[in-house]
């Protein structure tokens, strides 16, 4: 494991995730546009467990949990970042899932679109009654230079 952060649903704690992932996207070589895209991933699925998994209470546990990953099949150059976040919160119906349409102009609903267009995979399961959210981020393998 890589990083484990247990907090509670208050929207004020958010900056100190942030801070944490960006950290440690830096750290494990993400460019510095990825470093921001997937610690924005996270603070809005963080958003959306807050807001729709929990009401808006501001004393809920939610657990954040990171990992490499490795991409099935590759073993040069198929590591990653494997994060799940998990809460105990009320189930999230897959069918309100799917992000509003990108044309409807209106605030709010954008943030599952964020999501994926930031991870390469999200996955969302409900067992034992905890909600979890896989996503995972792969390096890009770098260009290699010649006569490295």
């Amino acid at each position: 494991m890589l990083l484990k952060l247990e907090l509670q649903s208050n929207p004020e704690m958010l900056c100190a995730v942030r801070g944490a992932m960006e950290k440690l996207t830096e750290k494990m070589g993400f460019p510095a546009s990825e470093c921001r895209s997937v610690t924005r991933a996270v603070d809005e699925a963080l958003t959306n467990i807050i807001r729709h998994a929990y009401g808006n209470q501001r004393d809920q546990p939610i657990e954040l949990a990171c990992y490499r990953a490795q991409r099935a099949g590759e073993s040069e150059h198929g590591e990653g970042l494997e994060i799940i976040l998990k809460d105990q919160g009320a189930p999230a119906d897959p069918e309100k899932m799917r992000g509003r349409p990108l044309g409807e102009v209106r605030p709010g609903g954008l943030g599952l679109h964020y999501i994926r267009q930031s991870i390469d995979s999200m996955e969302f399961t409900r067992a034992n009654g905890a909600n979890q959210l896989r996503l995972v981020k792969y390096l890009q393998p770098r260009a290699s230079t010649p006569g490295h």
